[in-house]
């Protein structure tokens, strides 16, 4: 038997390797229209995608389907971006879909996602960046169209809350021909204004109709405002670029006003709370202070001051009689010293030699006590006991040894 037959799971598996391999296939780019729609209930979507000649297997997983801004259904002409590859098992190959979008407004999903990409590698969504919006703001600016839901919304939901603030309307075109245009200049024109913040918005519409606050213009006025901007475009679920370069984004103009403002009634009953608070804590330390004055006053020490002064003046009687007694003893062995060191000096006192009878004589106010200090005619001088007198050497005669 020849070896080299191949099943058919090998050559599927070769035939899958190709198409995984091949880099042209890795990326897609492909319009037509759906048909023979199928919602799993995985959550996978199964279809067809066809022309006027040809059709494909499409398949799209409900990760990726969870994404979706519609519903398909057959007939729906869509823009697909994703990979053909083969699903081994059939044999057949397929487009598997990763992005979907209408046709029409597909391409406006492309220069979404290729200019959001471009400012955030700028870090114009950097979040260290985002200005604070002020807890008590004074004065509000409002960049939105004169009339409409959304200026109307957002106007009633700041009076409700906070009537105190001042809010400054600046009107702009929201969409259309030269909308881009006049919002970015009514974001320069408030941040010349001494607004704490700015709401800019609308109400809801299509891609189309919002497509004003995804241009680059308005992302780089909102990027550049030294006023705290909150974005407040279309409803909940849709997302523009002006919403990831505010400072912060609310998802609708309503919930805007309420984020830029605080409600009244909640400060009132919270400054009730801390008058409240505040008056317990005053009741308290009153008290507190008034029992401890209590014990102050019926204390030893104030019902009985002198009793504590007595006690000093004995103390400081004992110390100074303590005092006195050491000096005395101190006195005592001083002059015992003084005594016992004047009887050692005493023998060698030479006033005492003197009354025994000795004397001592001096020449020049040097004793002698060597007859080689002396000659012939030296004129000295004797001391005796009580007095002294002056000689003459007349003669010297040495001792005999």
């Amino acid at each position: 038997m020849n070896n080299n037959y191949l099943t058919v799971s090998e050559i599927n598996k070769y035939i899958k390797s190709k198409f995984d391999n091949d880099p042209e296939l890795g990326l897609v780019y492909l319009k037509g229209e759906v048909s023979n729609f199928k919602f799993h209930t995985t959550g996978h979507l199964y279809f067809t995608v066809k022309d006027e000649n040809a059709r494909i297997l499409a398949v799209m997983f409900n990760g990726s389907a969870r994404g979706l801004k519609f519903t398909p259904k057959d007939g729906d002409r869509v823009l697909i971006i994703g990979k053909i590859s083969v699903y081994e098992a059939s044999g057949n190959y397929q487009i598997y879909v990763n992005e979907m979008a209408l046709d029409g407004v597909g391409n406006l999903y492309l220069e979404f996602e290729k200019l959001k990409k471009k400012l955030s590698e700028k870090g114009y969504f950097d979040e260290s960046l985002k200005q604070p919006i002020p807890k008590f703001p004074k004065k509000i600016g409002v960049i939105t169209a004169s009339t409409g839901a959304a200026v109307r919304d957002i106007l009633t939901t700041i009076n409700r809350r906070y009537p105190l603030v001042e809010v400054i309307v600046f009107p702009s075109l929201v969409q259309g021909i030269g909308a881009k245009e006049d919002i970015t200049k009514n974001i320069n024109i408030a941040n010349s204004y001494d607004l704490d913040v700015i709401i800019l918005g609308r109400g809801g519409g299509s891609i189309e109709d919002l497509w004003a606050f995804n241009e680059e213009i308005v992302a780089d006025a909102i990027y550049k405002s030294s006023i705290p901007i909150i974005s407040a475009v279309g409803h909940e679920i849709d997302f523009t670029i002006s919403d990831f370069v505010a400072d912060l984004r609310a998802p609708t103009p309503t919930a805007a006003a309420e984020l830029a403002v605080p409600n009244i009634t909640q400060l009132q009953d919270e400054i009730k709370n801390y008058k409240i608070r505040a008056s317990r804590s005053i009741v308290n330390t009153l008290k507190s202070n008034k029992e401890h004055l209590s014990k102050l006053l019926n204390s030893y020490v104030l019902k009985n001051p002198l009793n504590i002064y007595e006690v000093k003046t004995q103390k400081l009687d004992i110390l100074i009689t303590r005092l006195f007694s050491s000096i005395e003893r101190n006195i005592e062995r001083n002059k015992h010293k003084y005594l016992n060191i004047i009887s050692k000096l005493e023998p060698l006192n030479p006033i005492l030699t003197l009354k025994r009878g000795y004397s001592i004589t001096e020449l020049d106010g040097k004793t002698i006590v060597d007859v080689k200090n002396i000659k012939i005619d030296d004129v000295v001088e004797t001391n005796v006991s009580n007095g002294s007198f002056t000689s003459k050497i007349i003669d010297i005669k040495k001792e005999k040894k």
